[in-house]
């Protein structure tokens, strides 16, 4: 009489291992912005093929994290709550990037080699700048670094600038000038620039982390950038605590 094989569920991940796995998708989305700009930067769009694992690898953990944070959520104190509760969230936003990042080498390798210089260097400089922001939010989220964060809200308005300097060039084009593989320029700034949105967000959502205040909630009624707001606010907190 032969014996069943008894199968056995993995154990679930513990709150800290769904914080490193958070982590480690803040490390693969910053590889795959690398990734862009190197093959931009080199013209080796072959390069641009290891975007592809990942945003799979993104996908794998994103489930990972989704699966744990459902099983885990009920089970620990509030304070870990908040901080399943952030892993999901970010998991969503890098997924979201590995999307547009994988959109962004899809256009490029479509345009081949007919980018124009500067084309190729504004988009290295946008695909650089995501790298550092998506850096400085992995820093952010594992370190509780509030000033990490508000560094990739500043970060923003360089992409946006970028943004508008290549769109100005290839839409309006003031200067009647012939320029190469418009359609695919415009489709990979726009992936550049919303996926630098998504690592805004997720700068905000690690400032409401870490500090328990949602970032947008301290705009008020005054004309002054979210993170001068935040920071004053920060500092209105540290003198009321000493």
């Amino acid at each position: 009489m032969g014996t069943a094989s008894i199968k056995t569920s993995s154990p679930q991940p513990s709150y800290r291992d769904l914080v490193q796995r958070t982590v480690e998708a803040c490390e693969l989305a910053r590889e795959a912005a690398a990734i862009a700009a190197e093959g931009i930067a080199t013209g080796s769009m072959s390069r641009l093929n290891a975007i592809r694992q990942c945003e799979k690898d993104l996908d794998a953990i994103d489930l990972e994290v989704d699966s744990g944070v459902t099983a885990n959520i009920t089970r620990v104190p509030e304070a870990e709550t908040r901080g399943l509760l952030a892993c999901m969230k970010v998991m969503i936003g890098l997924e979201r990037i590995g999307d547009l990042l994988l959109s962004f080498a899809t256009s490029a390798q479509a345009a081949g080699g007919r980018l124009d210089s500067q084309d190729a260097r504004e988009l290295t400089q946008m695909a650089t700048i995501l790298e550092k922001m998506l850096a400085d939010v992995g820093h952010s989220f594992s370190q509780k670094d509030v000033k990490k964060a508000i560094d990739v809200l500043r970060a923003d308005a360089e992409m946006d600038r970028l943004r508008n300097l290549i769109f100005l060039r290839h839409i309006e084009n003031p200067e009647h000038v012939a320029h190469h593989a418009s359609l695919q320029v415009i489709f990979m700034t726009q992936s550049l620039e919303r996926a630098g949105d998504h690592a805004k967000n997720l700068a905000e959502e690690v400032c409401h982390y870490v500090s328990g205040r949602s970032i947008r909630h301290l705009l008020m009624a005054y004309d002054k950038p979210k993170e001068q707001m935040f920071i004053e606010w920060l500092r209105h907190k540290d003198e009321n605590s000493q």
